[in-house]
């Protein structure tokens, strides 16, 4: 391995560009995974990220307010720059000029952002753009999904893969996911490395993490029955999927004895018509759950599904006004943008993520938790996926929630036809009512558009494991 990462990527370059001087000690914040609390003590440089630290001597500090939240985010980007800078050549070049170490949060927004263009341009070398350190010392390799361009590469160092196992505890913890639960990960795996963590981080919680990558949805939905699997985790489209299979096939889904059903992937997870269809599929709660190969398990939805939660302080998120580029009012509809703590081997700052939210910033949190930002219904949509039809702004999401509220609709497919002078849409339903006029009138009701509705027959839409990819745009 050596001679490959060497040979074909040689040595990150070091530039004489941004710098900076950590203190040899400093008193700093240091999370334990599990207990919702923090503590302070002296650590070294390289330490904060873990999560790992002997907690022997420490006096506990709970993080109960929103200032809290923010002094210890404000640490842990000290530290990730204090590691970073200047071997990440990527960043030293971009931080030129930035006055460091920040005295505020609030200074990032004279910072630049970082594109996922940016990131992907690298691509073609094989190698991430923002590495931290030499490539020997990564040992994990996952990727993007390529769903917009090429597949973008990711390296993760143990302590960045140990940084993500903490980070999906959070979620595990939100679902009462622990020792003695079996969890079936209904994914291929590949190089993706969502299901990947999900799949380590049940394991590190004392659970059993079953794999199903390779099996039919037949063999799945057997092997949920066969280890007595108590929770599934895999994508919205599939887990819909998974039920239509059971229902074909004669397999009473509610009856498997799943309690729970963690998705992710795509925004259905925060979508009310399509978690109650796969809740009452299997008879489950629904946990949504959101993360990007690039930046890593950043969010967590409500067991209620009223909204994402992101995590912080592994994250420090902005919002950005569609509008004016400038920081969002609360409520107001943002693009996410996520600087990860912690992930130092691949880290991302000011990362503009194409995620749509509108934030909203509680005063106190709940059952013990800290009051970290919500975002109200969780992704509404992509910046890149909204459509303008004949003036109308649309988001898959509300066209899912829609279409989604009607229970004989297997699967749908969204043709944006934009050859003639003005754009049409139409609709494609597998409608077991054969009725697809009701759903034309329920679009046209709640989104104020005209667009054709079509039956089409049954299994001849596609079905997806990963990601669903609904819409299609015809030039």
């Amino acid at each position: 391995m050596e001679g490959f990462f060497h040979g074909q990527f040689g040595a990150p370059e070091r530039q004489e560009h941004a710098t900076y001087e950590p203190l040899a000690r400093r008193q700093m914040l240091v999370e334990v995974p599990l207990s919702g609390l923090f503590f302070d003590r002296p650590v070294m440089k390289n330490r904060l990220h873990r999560g790992l630290c002997s907690m022997e001597n420490a006096s506990p500090l709970r993080i109960d307010s929103r200032d809290a939240i923010e002094r210890a985010k404000l640490a842990r980007l000290e530290e990730l720059l204090a590691e970073v800078l200047p071997a990440n050549a990527f960043y030293a070049a971009k931080l030129a000029g930035i006055r460091l170490p920040p005295t505020s949060l609030a200074e990032l927004q004279d910072w630049p952002t970082t594109s996922k263009q940016e990131l992907a341009d690298a691509a073609a070398t094989g190698r991430p753009a923002n590495l931290s350190f030499e490539p020997a010392r990564y040992v994990r390799f996952h990727q993007t999904s390529g769903s917009r361009g090429l597949p973008m590469p990711v390296f993760d160092t143990a302590d960045d893969w140990r940084w993500w196992m903490a980070c999906w505890q959070e979620v595990l913890d939100r679902g009462g996911v622990g020792p003695g639960e079996r969890v079936l990960v209904a994914s291929s795996f590949g190089p993706y490395a969502g299901f990947w963590s999900g799949f380590d981080a049940v394991i590190a919680s004392g659970g059993m993490a079953i794999p199903a990558g390779g099996l039919s949805t037949a063999g799945r939905l057997d092997l949920v029955r066969r280890t007595s699997a108590t929770v599934l985790m895999a994508t919205p489209s599939y887990c819909l999927h998974l039920a239509e299979v059971a229902a074909d096939r004669g397999i009473d889904a509610a009856g498997l004895g799943l309690r729970l059903v963690i998705v992710a992937g795509e925004p259905g997870g925060s979508v009310a018509e399509v978690r109650r269809r796969i809740g009452d599929a299997f008879a489950a709660e629904v946990l949504d759950h959101a993360g990007a190969t690039e930046v890593g398990p950043w969010g967590v939805g409500d067991l209620a599904g009223e909204y994402l939660e992101v995590l912080e302080p592994w994250f420090h998120p902005e919002f950005l006004s569609l509008e004016s580029g400038e920081p969002a009012a609360e409520g107001e509809l943002a693009e996410l943008v996520l600087t990860t703590l912690g992930r130092a081997g691949c880290p991302v700052i000011r990362y503009r993520t194409g995620d749509l939210v509108r934030a909203v910033w509680p005063d106190r949190g709940e059952q013990g938790r800290p009051p970290r930002v919500r975002l109200a219904g969780g992704v509404l949509g992509r910046a890149d996926d909204m459509l303008v039809v004949r003036g109308v702004n649309l988001f898959p999401s509300a066209i899912d929630a829609i279409v989604r509220g009607f229970p004989e609709v297997l699967e749908y497919r969204v043709v944006v036809d934009r050859r003639r002078n003005l754009d049409e849409l139409r609709v494609e339903v597998e409608d077991r009512a054969d009725r697809p006029e009701r759903i034309a009138e329920e679009l046209h009701l709640r989104l104020g558009l005209r667009c054709e509705v079509v039956g089409v027959p049954r299994g001849s839409l596609p079905r997806f494991e990963g990601k669903g990819r609904r819409f299609i745009v015809e030039q």
